[in-house]
């Protein structure tokens, strides 16, 4: 089974018990499934590992993000050999490592929205530098500012764990046939809306806010709860074209979610968080999942 390959904010490799325990009664008619904010992938490599479906779809807002989902389905060995080279030119020492970390990471900026012009041998260096990046910086952390810059300082790691080539052919291997898209979370609707009770849907939008420190995003795009709002009634549509709904979020025990999606099934869950700026503000959260079902 295949293993995301990036740290990502509010992954779900902790929630992946509940999530099992939680899916449709059903899960054997389901032959499409859908995942529009796919982030680190840990649901969607669980997924497609244990149910055979005829057809998966994916999507995020974030281009860094989705131009190495692509890469990793064409080209995964020539991501990791890219990523050896990296690791091979990373010093041993603190002050060396850190000349070499802001170059890397002034490097990876200055593509900044201009992926559009870059080559086949470009982005699979691009895609390895993204990865890079994320296992060396600090807490593993993938954060842009407004002009999509990456801006998190380097990591205080003594050993380097990055995925190896046969992860990330297993990942490859994982996305054989999977349609990757760079669009919003509404540009899946259309389609779901034709597969009706054929489709699983699994939304894991921005989390909402619930603390001064909390860690809720990892693109240019500000969610919000205005984001909500329209993804709870796009989820009201899709309920009553019969698909399989599950979302997920974080839960700032103000009944926010109780009053946005009443008259749906909602569990509160504990899962474990390491992304936080406060240290001692890092350990089991509680997290919300929202059925349909």
């Amino acid at each position: 089974m295949a293993k995301p390959f990036l740290k990502w904010a509010g992954g779900k490799r902790q929630l992946l018990g509940d999530i099992d325990r939680l899916l449709p009664p059903d899960m054997d008619q389901i032959s499409h499934y859908f995942e529009p904010f796919v982030g680190g992938g840990a649901v969607l490599f669980h997924l497609l590992g244990k149910f055979d479906f005829e057809k998966a779809y994916i999507s995020d807002l974030n281009p860094e993000l989705i131009l190495c989902y692509r890469t990793l389905q064409r080209n995964a060995k020539g991501v990791s050999r890219e990523l050896l080279e990296l690791l091979e030119a990373y010093p041993d020492s603190p002050e060396d490592r850190s000349v070499v970390y802001y170059s890397n990471r002034d490097s990876w900026n200055e593509s900044v929205g201009k992926l559009d012009q870059l080559g086949d041998a470009q982005k699979v260096r691009r895609a390895a530098m993204t990865i890079f990046l994320n296992k060396t910086c600090f807490n593993g952390l993938f954060r842009v500012n407004s002009s999509g810059g990456f801006n998190v300082p380097i990591g205080g790691y003594e050993k380097i764990s990055i995925p190896g080539e046969g992860d990330l052919l297993t990942v490859q291997e994982s996305l054989e046939g999977v349609e990757i898209r760079h669009c919003s979370f509404t540009e899946c609707e259309p389609l779901v809306e034709k597969l009706g009770p054929k489709s699983l849907v699994y939304f894991d939008p921005p989390y909402r806010k619930v603390s001064k420190t909390s860690f809720v995003s990892y693109s240019k795009e500000d969610f919000g709860d205005s984001g909500l709002t329209e993804l709870t009634t796009m989820f009201r549509r899709l309920d009553d074209r019969g698909a399989r709904l599950m979302l997920s979020n974080s839960d700032g025990g103000d009944g926010y979610f109780d009053e946005l999606f009443e008259g749906y099934e909602i569990e509160t869950v504990q899962a474990k968080r390491s992304i936080n700026r406060r240290g001692g503000e890092r350990g089991r959260v509680p997290e919300v999942l929202i059925r349909n079902y």
